[in-house]
């Protein structure tokens, strides 16, 4: 049954179904861009702490006090796909009401973004014994598994079938602006987490960073998993829909202070122009140029 969710009820249920993946010793080159597992000492003297990313600076540093090795956890490895019967690569010439696949080419980047290992599958299955047969073939390298549709309702739905044969599938309206339904659970003989992000990419690359990010921080066992925010007073004035909450793309200005909205909220392209969301409550409808307001930062573009 389909319940409106609010943004923190649904990433307390994602970030239940998975857990740090189990820490190894990795030899120092492959040890780089994973995440520490252990504390590391150098004597008594602590040097770096579990859960930071280590970067070829803690790569140097474990290497002159004469470690080749350093327990971390395994980059998790995602596999993204999208299902629809009206989804078309690029480079191909599109018929009658169909659209290109945009989502899978998204998220797989957004996923290495965070550090994991990411597979898109290219094929676009377009019935359920299709996609089926995918996400079962799947499963054997996951230890997540991100699948959207296309716009339409019926992907939704040929998506939720399909994973409610493998496991116990929830389905959710998420209280966001201009989002929608969403699934999540766990699949397959281990329990696999599965996502399910709403076919429009920009509500899919929003819920991404919301709730995605987060559990693939979680799984590498990182010590923050959310971006840092900011406050920020608007250059411009912005409004939303009561009870939804909303995330505006904008731009951070380079000393954090203020923050300009961008315009055509509901073009593609401001994904790419932003480097920041606008993030206002269920209570933020109308706000004025000037008011205070909550930034999630999603990178720095200062040359």
């Amino acid at each position: 049954m389909t319940e409106q969710t609010r943004v923190d009820e649904f990433l307390t249920s994602l970030l239940s179904i998975c857990t740090p993946l189990e820490s190894f010793e990795m030899p120092l080159l492959d040890a780089h861009g994973a995440t520490l597992a252990t504390d590391i000492y150098a004597g008594q003297r602590l040097v770096m702490r579990a859960g930071s990313r280590i970067r070829s600076t803690q790569i140097g540093l474990a290497a002159s006090i004469g470690l080749d090795r350093l327990p971390t956890r395994p980059h998790p490895r995602v596999v993204v796909l999208s299902a629809g019967p009206d989804l078309v690569e690029p480079g191909k010439t599109l018929e009658h009401n169909e659209e290109f696949e945009t989502n899978s080419w998204l998220l797989t980047t957004a996923v290495r973004e965070v550090g994991a290992v990411a597979y898109r599958v290219h094929s676009i299955p377009d019935d359920e014994e299709a996609l089926l047969k995918v996400i079962e073939d799947q499963l054997v390298r996951a230890d997540l598994i991100i699948i959207s549709g296309e716009r339409q309702d019926d992907s939704f739905d040929l998506i939720t079938r399909t994973l409610s044969k493998l496991g116990e599938i929830t389905t959710v309206d998420m209280a966001i602006q201009s989002s929608g339904r969403h699934n999540f659970g766990a699949i397959g003989p281990d329990r696999t987490p599965v996502v399910t992000l709403p076919g429009d990419p920009i509500a899919a690359y929003i819920s991404f960073e919301l709730f995605v990010r987060p559990m693939i921080r979680t799984m590498l066992g990182a010590a923050t998993i959310h971006r840092p925010c900011v406050k920020a007073k608007l250059e411009k004035g912005t409004s939303s829909t009561s009870g939804t909450r909303s995330y505006v793309r904008a731009v951070l200005s380079e000393d954090g202070k203020s923050v300009l909205p961008l315009p055509d909220q509901e073009v593609l392209s401001t994904l790419s122009d932003a480097n920041s969301f606008i993030a206002l409550s269920e209570n933020d409808v109308d706000m004025k140029a000037g008011a205070e307001v909550t930034v999630v930062v999603l990178e720095r573009r200062y040359i």
